[in-house]
């Protein structure tokens, strides 16, 4: 039977989120049920509730960065006992079988596409998966993540199954480590911990920004020094001297001046997806430094596990400030104007006042 749950919801793309109740299903045999500590707040949480991307379904309880305590497990599940604190993802299912999900990829399921934590098909109950601005999720095992931080650190540990690992992957992917030097561009909730991750990684960081005024603060951060991306002068004297960039920012902009800073060889990933496209790049750059441009969405569960694994030994989580869930639209707002260092996370004892 149904279990009804605790929520936080919006009904429509121009109503405010508000206390709902939603039904989360009783734990099958190879389910984890968790109770939810805590949830990060993703730009993805604020563009989905407000239909600023296509397909978005109501009533949405976003919410896909998710920390909590292990209540209940099904009958075959062999990685989680009531008592643990595990964390939930960006998904929640996949195929299974695909040649991507074989691999150990799922973000990148061939078949159906993987399955959100949110606004995606509950194979189970029908209708639309609801998130992690809830007291209650459960959830197939297979994703389901330990988390081994020190309890006081679980509210920010939360952003890292979603900033920490669109972070991470590509920073693995494309082999950072010692004797490279980084660029990570833009300083927000992705980059702030892509520089972490990245000097943790053994890697020379730099950030680039448009606003010199953070540049103590990415050096606090890991960073070498912070480059202000509209100083001609400033960017030039650090041509052809990047392995890899990484891009975090997600409006549109000129990539032609990092592509210039790359190595020969060198590679820029994107990470942020802008809502109109970038300006076409040069192909002449690319060409003849054989420079690429590329891509990464979030990870699969074992890089995943991996990742959280890595921060726990490196002793890293994100910059957060917490809120109660009665402050989410003010959040939001706070959001769309840059104004937190890095992440919101929402403590979700406040949903019982709610």
């Amino acid at each position: 039977m149904p279990v009804s749950t605790k929520a936080f919801a919006a009904q429509s793309a121009t109503t405010p989120l508000a206390p709902f109740s939603i039904d989360r299903r009783d734990p099958g045999p190879k389910d984890v049920a968790i109770d939810i500590l805590f949830c990060g707040v993703c730009h993805s949480d604020l563009h989905t509730v407000r239909g600023e991307w296509e397909g978005t379904l109501f009533p949405c309880v976003p919410g896909h960065e998710i920390v909590g305590r292990v209540s209940a497990v099904g009958n075959d599940v062999t990685k989680f006992a009531v008592g643990d604190i595990a964390g939930v993802g960006c998904m929640v299912g996949s195929c299974g079988h695909c040649p991507s999900c074989n691999e150990g990829e799922e973000q990148y399921c061939e078949t159906t596409g993987f399955v959100g934590t949110y606004n995606g098909p509950d194979p189970v109950l029908g209708g639309h998966t609801l998130g992690g601005y809830s007291d209650h999720i459960v959830v197939d095992e297979g994703f389901v993540l330990k988390v081994g931080h020190d309890e006081a650190d679980l509210a920010a540990v939360a952003p890292l199954l979603c900033a920490g690992i669109t972070t991470y992957s590509p920073l693995k992917h494309w082999k950072v480590g010692p004797g490279q030097k980084v660029g990570i561009v833009g300083l927000g909730g992705l980059g702030h911990m892509g520089v972490k991750i990245a000097a943790a990684m053994g890697a020379e960081v730099y950030v680039f920004s448009t606003s010199p005024g953070k540049r103590e603060d990415a050096k606090r951060l890991g960073a070498t020094d912070l480059i202000v991306s509209k100083d001609a002068d400033a960017m030039a004297e650090h041509a052809g001297s990047f392995d890899f960039i990484l891009n975090t920012v997600a409006a549109p902009h000129d990539l032609d001046p990092f592509l210039v800073l790359l190595k020969r060889d060198g590679t820029m990933t994107l990470v942020g997806v802008p809502d109109a496209p970038h300006k076409s790049p040069s192909v002449g750059i690319m060409v003849f430094g054989r420079k690429s441009i590329a891509g990464s969405l979030i990870g699969g569960i074992a890089e995943t596990q991996e990742m959280l694994d890595f921060c726990k030994e490196h002793g890293l989580t994100s910059d957060i400030e917490m809120i109660d869930i009665q402050e989410i639209e003010t959040a939001y707002e706070r959001m769309v104007k840059s104004d937190v260092k890095y992440r919101f996370v929402i403590d979700m004892a406040s949903l019982k006042a709610a």
